[in-house]
């Protein structure tokens, strides 16, 4: 596996809504004339990808920090809530930029937004992999997922980012369906999970503050995800099975007419040192070379 310990190039690209800030690792044009590879999640900015994009060291990967609050991109309309279509946008205008078709991973949120840059821009993309994109509208029980989302929030809102945090874990962690067990248990101990149990008064956390709703209530276009000639891959995480996100990437392959294919570890599976929560990188990187290349 290529690996490259080279630091990135970084670019500001000024559009109409905002100055969005993007990572370029590798020339441009591509060596070999091969494609780049676009890594984006959301709310994640590009620091997390550090590691995933140094095991890619023999292609042009492409990285950027979406307009959510966690890095260097800025709005310029004021605007607070983070909505796929805009962050479409803004990677559709890096593409642009960089010089026309990617390939993209994309993972979490960035998987829903890169499935609104499809519909949006069916040209810009020649294979996506979707890797576990939270689209809560899709699931059967998607009214009690909802509650669950809102219970979070407010519990952030009540008691600050420990108690918030210990609630998104015992949401994200949840088995099957959201039930009356889990919308009526006592709210987790955020001790339990090695979290502050102190109130900080910050409310600006982009995961818990609900500022990202509109990303979990997305609705993909079906039709013109299906209609482009984009080569979709919804993939999960073999430990993520059942869970949340696990099940909302198996209604959006429903939904695409699609397989799920799966990748090791987790929803964070890809993931080094960066945030404290390491996946299985190398092996996440292998397969996501041989889903790339057309394997299953």
């Amino acid at each position: 596996m290529a690996t490259s310990t080279a630091s990135p190039t970084t670019y500001t690209l000024e559009t109409d809504e905002a100055s969005v800030v993007y990572d370029v690792r590798g020339a441009l044009p591509p060596a070999g004339g091969e494609l780049p590879l676009f890594m984006l999640a959301q709310p994640m900015d590009a620091g997390g990808f550090a590691t995933l994009a140094a095991l890619f060291g023999d292609r042009t990967v492409i990285t950027y920090d979406p307009r959510s609050g966690v890095g260097r991109t800025v709005a310029k309309n004021g605007r607070v809530e983070v909505r796929p279509e805009d962050q479409a946008d803004d990677i559709h205008a890096v593409i642009g930029a960089v010089g026309g078709t990617v390939d993209v991973f994309a993972s979490s949120g960035g998987a829903v937004t890169a499935l609104a840059l499809v519909a949006a821009y069916p040209n810009d993309v020649r294979t996506l992999v979707a890797h576990e994109p939270p689209l809560i509208a899709l699931l059967p029980d998607a009214d009690a997922a909802f509650a669950a989302e809102r219970a979070v929030q407010q519990l952030y809102r009540d008691r600050g980012w420990g108690a918030g945090m210990a609630g998104f874990i015992g949401l994200t962690s949840w088995q099957g369906e959201f039930t009356d067990a889990y919308l009526h248990a006592p709210a987790p101990d955020p001790a339990q999970f090695g979290l502050p149990t102190a109130d900080d008064g910050n409310r600006s956390d982009p995961l818990l503050s609900g500022i990202a709703n509109a990303i979990t209530a997305y609705r993909a276009d079906v039709d013109a995800v299906t209609a482009a000639p984009t080569r979709v891959v919804i993939a999960a995480g073999v430990e993520s099975r059942n869970t949340l996100t696990w099940r909302s990437s198996e209604a959006a392959a429903v939904a695409l007419g699609l397989p799920v294919t799966e990748f090791p570890s987790h929803h964070g599976g890809f993931l080094g040192p960066e945030l404290g929560q390491s996946g299985q990188p190398e092996a996440f990187a292998a397969r996501l070379r041989e889903v790339l290349a057309g394997a299953s």
